[in-house]
């Protein structure tokens, strides 16, 4: 298998001139690029950074990520991406966690990594900052790598499919960080799932517009990209009207959005004053989208395709775009390099209409938990990921995801699909974000809690939301309680961190001897 950090190398040698990305509308060619790789590889080797070693990122999206991304892969060493949303203690846990021996961060981050110095064994000169200014106890990435040679390493050591590649640490939506062990051929039959996605070629052109501390930045949205010798549009955020102007002046092809980042872009922007002809597909995945959004966008004369995946298996399903709105709604089909299945909990396959587990087999998946095989024997089993989310198949074997396995609830007897009760909620014209959780009930068991985010300037009460479920759902499907609230706790990549709302209900019923004065009951 092609080391994944001769990519760029190779098209430098075949386009060297073409541009492979643009950083805050700066180019850098495919030849620029290579010779910036080439330069940190030198840097590794002089920092005597081997292979295995773990080497991690805390920095923003920017060409320098790419740089590090396949200047470790090109030696051998493990890429850790972090997470620059959290706090020092969970930051410091990964470091920890993973043994990373080199850090590498930004000057905006440096109160963060100075105040967990004296708890890491890391010396001086394994701390790298790019750009200014420099603290004296770190090295200056740019400084030193423009000192490098540009020649290609000679060194580099050999690497095998099975090798780790990265260390991606899952934010979790249970609140425990797990470091998924990547390979390299799990990178590489990833970005051949990409590449069949989006059906890519060398011409095509996409915003950058997730994280790269997240696999749906670095390894759904980058790396396909710059596989196939396309180019991409970087920035260190993305503001919605941003994103449209960079589709007009770059004249981009592929777009890829979180489902809120569409949310954003029709409240704050007007499509019409955009030309967006140039853009042949749309897709979006990491978060529920709701269907009224979805047809909002087709009103306009944009039609969205979902994709479905995790950190642990990368890319799962995906929904063909010539599919997309006879199938409004569902997650696709299975992806070319991966055979998924729908189980029972019994591991027994469901027919067309029954909801259960989504596993998958095939070269994408993880490896394992880093330092954590009591997890890993929990999720793969007999080769097969249990990815923990619930499902249902059409007759035609499109996939339609329910709810997480986790967040089902039993009122009465009865199985609860929070899911379900979103999506109607979803509905509703004031509503911009709703999450339902199941909570403790002396008489059911479990009830249902409804946490609402209304759109700006918009009021409900908490009868106007009980009575628009009544008749659209069964009614021990209506939550008993409704909470609203400015804001959803959610993961990097838009997940909703259902833990923390459980939390929140448990403080409520601590502190008060009734029911939180924010909630009211369903008065059935």
């Amino acid at each position: 298998m092609i080391n994944i950090g001769d990519w760029i190398k190779k098209w430098s040698m075949l386009q060297p001139h073409k541009e492979a990305l643009f950083f805050e509308d700066r180019p850098i060619t495919y030849q620029q690029l290579s010779q910036r790789i080439h330069q940190f590889c030198h840097l590794l080797s002089h920092l005597e950074v081997k292979k295995g070693d773990r080497v991690a990122v805390l920095l923003h999206n920017g060409s320098q990520y790419l740089e590090i991304f396949f200047g470790l892969s090109m030696m051998g060493a493990i890429l850790v991406p972090l997470n620059w949303r959290l706090a020092p203690p969970e930051i410091q846990f990964i470091l920890k966690d993973s043994g990373s021996r080199l850090l590498i961060f930004e000057p905006e981050f440096e109160s963060v990594v100075a105040s967990l110095r004296s708890n890491l064994s890391l010396p001086n000169g394994d701390y790298l900052v790019v750009g200014d200014p420099c603290p004296d106890w770190a090295i200056s990435y740019e400084k030193t790598i423009s000192s490098q040679p540009s020649s290609d390493p000679s060194s580099n050591p050999s690497i095998g499919g099975e090798d780790p590649h990265l260390i991606m640490y899952t934010s979790g939506t249970t609140g425990i960080p797990k470091g998924a062990v990547l390979s390299h051929r799990k990178t590489f039959f990833n970005v051949l799932n990409a590449d069949m996605v989006y059906n890519l070629t060398s011409k095509d052109i996409m915003i950058v517009s997730r994280p790269m501390f997240h696999s749906g930045g670095l390894l759904v949205q980058s790396a396909p990209v710059l596989y196939k010798g396309g180019t991409l549009i970087l920035k260190k955020r993305f503001r919605p009207k941003e994103i449209l102007e960079a589709i007009q002046r770059y004249k981009v092809t592929i777009v890829e959005l979180p489902a809120t980042v569409y949310q954003f872009i029709l409240q704050e922007c007007d499509l019409s004053e955009y030309d967006l002809r140039s853009v042949r597909c749309y897709f979006t995945g990491g978060e529920r989208i709701p269907i009224a959004l979805l047809e909002e966008y087709l009103k306009r004369g944009i039609v969205i395709s979902q994709i479905f995946g995790q950190t642990e298996a990368s890319t799962i399903t995906f929904l063909p775009t010539e599919k997309a709105i006879e199938k409004m709604g569902s997650v696709g089909l299975p992806v070319f390099h991966g055979e998924v299945k729908i189980v029972n909990k019994e591991g027994k396959e469901v027919g067309p209409g029954e909801v259960g587990e989504i596993i998958i087999k095939g070269p994408t998946l993880m490896s394992g938990y880093w330092n954590r095989p009591d997890l890993t024997s929990e999720s793969i089993k007999n080769g097969w990921l249990y990815t923990g989310d619930l499902a249902k198949k059409d007759e035609e074997g499109y996939f339609y995801i329910v709810d997480r396995e986790k967040d089902m609830y039993i009122s009465g007897g009865e199985n609860v699909y929070p899911a379900e009760i979103e999506k109607v909620f979803f509905t509703h014209p004031k509503i911009f974000d709703v999450a339902i959780i199941g909570v403790p009930d002396e008489k059911w068991g479990e009830v249902g809690k409804a946490y609402i985010v209304l759109k700006p300037g918009e009021s409900m009460t908490e009868e106007e939301a009980f009575q628009f479920l009544r008749g659209k759902v069964g009614k021990y499907k209506i939550p008993k309680y409704i909470e609203f609230v400015e804001n959803l706790p959610k993961t990097a990549s838009g997940k909703i961190q259902k833990y923390i709302l459980k939390e929140w209900h448990r403080r409520a019923v601590a502190s008060l001897s009734g029911p939180n004065p924010k909630e009211k009951k369903d008065g059935g």
